[in-house]
């Protein structure tokens, strides 16, 4: 690194478990964000903040007004753009080092496979059902580390499935596909602007503490956050031997076509 890094990233460098090596395979890093929106927001600002190599964001959506209320990457005038393109004009204003890739469309199941192959870390800031065992498929098919977060109405959660340990549960032993679990999105249900803000911050530092590999991740765990009592708590998370994708009866990559969607 040159002195203006140094400098820059000093306030890492001087936490000894990061240092100058971590913050060097941070910048070494390719992380995929899939959904801009936001969980999204938070994540591309903190990850673009703390020097994060190349970042690919794959969101197909336009800004709204409705988006201001929560997707602090976002201003009044990007309203009607592509949303990759305004996080992309606002990443390089906050650090013009981080490598921006643009995917302002909603893949379909054999390029997000792609996508995944390429990057080092998933942060999966989408919000719906189908686009999470996609994205979770294909990290289980490329054994990468997958940062999942969700937020509506006052409530959040957050997890890491370190796709590398033969150990680690996928999120599909958490959600399983196929079974009925209600689906609420904020354009109906509403959504506490703060929430997605904490759950995204907390995505961000998952995703930091993979790449630099430092702490202990949230692999395994399940955090919960009801945010109008302000209060966090934590699940256990196991792996599942009968999970479709993960387990040992797994159905084949490609199997499931699913397109990859925005953040709420």
């Amino acid at each position: 690194m040159d002195d203006a890094q140094l400098t820059r990233y000093s306030r890492h460098i001087l936490l000894p478990e990061v240092g100058i090596e971590g913050q060097a395979r941070i910048r070494r890093t390719q992380v995929l964000v899939v959904g801009v929106g936001g969980l999204g927001a938070p994540v591309s600002i903190y990850l673009a903040s703390a020097g994060v190599g190349t970042m690919t964001l794959c969101d197909g959506d336009r800004v709204d007004l409705t988006n201001l209320q929560r997707q602090i990457i976002f201003r009044s005038g990007d309203v009607g753009r592509l949303k990759v393109e305004a996080a992309a004009d606002a990443i390089a204003a906050l650090n013009p080092e981080v490598l921006v890739v643009r995917i302002p469309e909603r893949v379909g199941a054999d390029r997000l496979r792609r996508l995944v192959a390429d990057a080092d870390i998933v942060v999966d800031c989408s919000d719906n059902f189908p686009t999470r065992h996609a994205i979770n498929r294909a990290c289980v098919e490329h054994r990468r580390p997958l940062v999942s977060g969700a937020g509506v109405r006052f409530d959040g959660q957050v997890s890491v499935f370190d796709l590398r340990e033969p150990a680690s549960p996928c999120y599909s032993c958490l959600f399983p596909e196929g079974t009925e679990v209600e689906e609420t999105r904020c354009a109906v249900m509403g959504v506490f602007a703060p929430v997605v803000g904490m759950i995204g911050t907390v995505q961000a530092a998952e995703a930091l503490k993979l790449a630099a590999g430092i702490g202990e991740s949230l692999n395994g765990r399940l955090l919960l956050l009801d945010g109008l009592a302000m209060e966090w708590r934590t699940v256990r998370l196991r792996k599942d031997p009968g999970c479709p994708a993960c387990g040992a009866s797994a159905s084949p990559p490609g199997s499931m076509e699913r397109p990859a969607a925005s953040g709420c």
